[in-house]
């Protein structure tokens, strides 16, 4: 069993940064793929990122050159900095990693950005 928690979120003006951080507890061995997705208020869940234990990355294309995702596998934990935040970035981030075939979703938490 793995247990993924979000970590980091809060309210920010337009402009202004965040770092989300997502850590991963229990049967965390071998490969991995951890993702971010958010989903803002009446609308679907979208895509943000993905990182795996080797340290690809894809982004949206819409979060290419504001958001970077990173990893750190001694800590099974996986940020994401968000720089240049618009009021559209508003939206409840929610972390996903998989595992050997086995897929674990954070609580998710929320980010507003807001003067």
């Amino acid at each position: 069993q793995v247990q993924v928690v979000e970590s980091g979120g809060g309210l920010v003006q337009p402009g202004g940064s965040l770092r989300l951080s997502c850590a991963a507890s229990g049967d965390i061995f071998g490969d991995y793929v951890a993702e971010w997705y958010r989903q803002a208020p009446g609308k679907q869940s979208e895509f943000v990122a993905t990182i795996t234990s080797s340290g690809s990355t894809n982004y949206a294309d819409s979060k290419k050159g504001r958001f970077t995702i990173s990893r750190d596998n001694t800590k099974n934990t996986v940020s994401l900095q968000m720089n240049s935040l618009k009021p559209e970035d508003t939206a409840d981030y929610y972390c996903r990693f998989t595992v050997r075939g086995h897929t674990y979703w954070g609580r998710g938490i929320q980010v507003s950005v807001s003067s």
